[in-house]
């Protein structure tokens, strides 16, 4: 084992104990290149309660666990988080740090990475080592370009992109986690509560299995010559309801809003995808209404299972840029999948119940 090089994944807990998806493929991208480093790597946890994602991180392989625990890490808070993250990672002395790029780790990576004097890369995709040398990839051009980099520097701080990774699911171990002290300085901020949408109006949802873009075709006139927005919203919103599926938008759809026309009140710029948007990781996509062009399709790079529907035989979508394309309306169609959803629903309680 080479002892010469130590490695840290950062990993914020949740609320209730857990750990979420983000920080246990940071945990496997971090076993991954400790294996190829032959390397120790360390764990640090920040929260409130750290005990049960301690013997997760010991599960993984972690040669020692680190934490900060205290109600005053309980939420994310620049102030607590940086002091955290910085105190790990000298109590650590890692000189590659992993963390899960997400909002959380995000808004306070840079600053640690100035406090302790290394740097840091964000959005990354891959993390390997050969012969000894670290390189990462990320994605560049709205993920049209893929760069690998080397660094020398150190620290070298790490965001990890969520969903590039596979979750760590090995069984807990055990390890007894060493408190790391941490120096905060004056609070100015308090975190008072958390306000979340009800479960029904949610529409993003980046773990979610399927992608459901929604395209201005939803808000133009039909067949028979009237715009039907009413309606697009009931089917949208309840195939999402039904199917927990994820929601996505084209940029056409969500600039309508500034052109004075008919918008489908749920859909906001945090939905749209594609070349100006968000390059989402589901497995399956189906885009309706929505024509399928090079913008747009960009930000379907990572979803491996592609259908849509689409009136016109020669949208986009058919020049070899979707798997099945469905040449039919999607008003109908939609109303066809919500049956089947809504029926499998009505299934599953009486199926359980005959077993």
């Amino acid at each position: 084992m080479d002892s010469t090089v130590s490695i840290l994944v950062l990993a914020h807990v949740e609320p209730d104990g857990a750990l979420a998806r983000p920080a246990l493929e940071t945990f496997t991208a971090g076993a991954d290149l400790a294996k190829q480093l032959g390397a120790p790597f360390v764990v640090g946890l920040v929260g409130t309660d750290t005990a049960s994602a301690a013997s997760i991180a010991a599960g993984c392989g972690a040669a020692r666990v680190l934490m900060v625990n205290g109600a005053a890490f309980a939420q994310a808070r620049y102030a607590t988080d940086a002091a955290a993250a910085e105190a790990i990672a000298r109590a650590s002395g890692a000189e590659i740090i992993l963390a899960a790029g997400t909002s959380r780790w995000m808004r306070v990576l840079a600053g640690v990475a100035e406090r302790l004097g290394g740097c840091i890369d964000t959005h990354i995709t891959r993390v390997v080592a050969e012969s000894g040398t670290v390189s990462i990839a990320r994605w560049y051009y709205r993920q049209r370009i893929e760069g690998v980099t080397s660094r020398t520097a150190r620290p070298w701080i790490m965001a990890i992109e969520p969903g590039t990774h596979e979750a760590f699911a090995g069984a807990a171990g055990d390890v007894t986690a060493e408190p790391v002290a941490v120096s905060l300085p004056e609070l100015r901020s308090e975190v008072t509560g958390v306000r979340s949408p009800a479960s029904g109006e949610q529409t993003i949802r980046p773990d979610a299995a399927l992608l459901l873009v929604a395209g201005a075709g939803w808000t133009k006139k039909q067949a028979d010559g009237e715009t039907h927005v009413p309606e697009a919203e009931s089917l949208i919103l309840g195939c999402l309801r039904a199917s927990q599926a994820s929601l996505g938008g084209s940029k056409s759809l969500v600039d309508l809003s500034g052109e004075g026309q008919a918008v489908l009140p749920f859909m906001t710029h945090l939905n749209q995808i594609g070349q100006t948007g968000s390059s989402p990781r589901h497995r399956k996509g189906l885009a309706t209404c929505c024509h399928g062009e090079e913008p747009h399709v960009v930000g379907w790079r990572f979803i491996t299972e592609r259908r849509a529907v689409n009136l016109n035989a020669n949208c986009g979508w058919a020049q070899g840029k979707t798997d099945v394309l469905y040449v039919a309306d999607a008003f109908e169609v939609m109303r066809k999948v919500n049956e089947k959803l809504g029926k499998a629903s009505e299934d599953r309680p009486r199926e359980a119940g005959r077993s």
